[in-house]
């Protein structure tokens, strides 16, 4: 389980990444209703639990890891297309937010086993 200063790090990390997502999407000058209106789409993810823990783990992840918004955001920049940006700057700022809060990438044990520990306290 991870502790200490390394999850302090991992959490700041996290609160910088939101930060950085935020800051960018304002940057775009759009609407902070598309933001607040998108911001919890990723969490959609979660659904896959009803297929059991581990495929729910593997979706839950593919939707909370910086590659697949980090892809999007180099498209977007890359081909000129600002909804692909405004995309990016979003879901980098949830899983920014996740991961301040606590929120990590899951185990396929159970939705509360965390990169960043168990959540809710220690694992019985």
């Amino acid at each position: 389980m991870i502790a200490g200063q390394p999850k302090l790090i991992l959490r700041l990390e996290g609160l910088v990444l939101f930060a950085a997502g935020l800051a960018a999407f304002l940057y775009l000058k759009q609407s902070v209703w598309i933001f607040a209106g998108l911001f919890l789409v990723p969490d959609l993810s979660m659904a896959a639990y009803f297929a059991g823990p581990r495929p729910g783990a593997i979706i839950y992840n593919i939707f909370h890891t910086t590659i697949g918004p980090l892809l999007l955001a180099i498209y977007g920049v890359l081909f000129g297309e600002l909804f692909a940006q405004i995309l990016a700057c979003i879901w980098l700022a949830h899983i920014g937010l996740d991961r301040a809060i606590g929120y990590g990438l899951k185990y396929a044990t159970d939705f509360k086993d965390t990169h960043l520990g168990h959540i809710g306290g220690p694992a019985k």
